[in-house]
């Protein structure tokens, strides 16, 4: 999980260099297309089959649904805000994931965990406090609903971890569906394609190979490791988007910020570990 977050972040960078020329669906089928082509390289010549029975379906549909929709989401808001906001309001998912678990898993949450919970969102509203102030609201909270979506993937992810699904299958599902939907946005856009040229390449070859990494390392994560525990571990991604954006960028983040992002963090681990203790 480590190495996911680390290469999410990469993936961060190149779609906020990129989004100067492309759009968010045309990142979105570049970053996916990769991970395509990617697995079918080396799935295909070792004749593995992508059959999967009916409910294995269903999940995997499920899964490619919310997960394409929300990286959609996610590199709209990383294109209109700070790196590192983006990347905080996407990563609400371990405290959305708590929540679901509570909902639909019937896990009762313990008193302390429903604190942990409500400090968490305290925090994204003092995030997205600036964004309501000014003309970035709408891509605060499509961050935020992202994160959201992430958290509906990332159980499915676990599911079919679960149910022995091998981790190539379930980024080959994904990149397909994705890139199939992002081919057909690209399509219905009004504004043009942006063309590929030498000085655009690597942004798309770096955006690909990064998220390949990510996904396959995210995908392993989960389906290895509990739910909870390996969510909490994606906070990491906060960490390193935040110092490339300081870098690369020169972003300043205020001290309410600061302290929106700790809270998001710490109460979303805590969340995390409690939830880990009654598996």
């Amino acid at each position: 999980m480590i190495v996911a977050c680390f290469c999410f972040a990469i993936m961060g960078v190149f779609v906020k260099l990129g989004s100067a020329q492309f759009s968010a669906a045309e990142l979105v089928f570049y970053r996916c297309v990769a991970g395509f082509i990617a697995i079918s390289m080396v799935v295909l010549p070792q004749g593995k089959t992508f059959k999967v029975s009916g409910p294995m379906f269903k999940l995997h549909l499920s899964r490619s649904v919310s997960g394409f929709v929300s990286l959609l989401l996610y590199f709209y808001a990383i294109a209109h805000l700070p790196l590192s906001t983006a990347v905080t309001l996407s990563y609400t998912s371990p405290l959305f994931l708590t929540l679901l678990m509570v909902l639909f898993l019937k896990h009762k949450p313990q008193r302390k965990q429903v604190v942990t919970i409500v400090l968490g969102f305290v925090g994204v509203l003092i995030l997205l406090k600036p964004t309501f102030e000014s003309s970035l609201w709408m891509a605060g909270l499509i961050g935020l609903f992202a994160g959201f979506l992430a958290s509906i993937a990332y159980i499915n992810v676990n599911k079919l971890g679960q149910a022995g699904e091998p981790e190539w299958r379930t980024v080959f599902y994904f990149s397909l569906f994705s890139s199939l939907g992002a081919a057909i946005l690209m399509l219905l856009q009004s504004q043009p394609l942006a063309p590929l040229n030498q000085s655009n390449i690597w942004i798309v070859l770096g955006l690909g190979v990064s998220a390949t990494i990510a996904q396959l390392s995210m995908t392993r994560a989960y389906s290895r490791g509990k739910t909870l525990a390996v969510a909490s571990l994606a906070y990491l991604t906060v960490l390193f988007a935040t110092l490339f954006a300081v870098f690369l960028w020169d972003e300043k983040l205020g001290v309410s910020s600061f302290i929106a992002m700790s809270l998001i963090a710490g109460c979303g681990i805590l969340s995390s570990a409690r939830g880990i203790k009654k598996q």
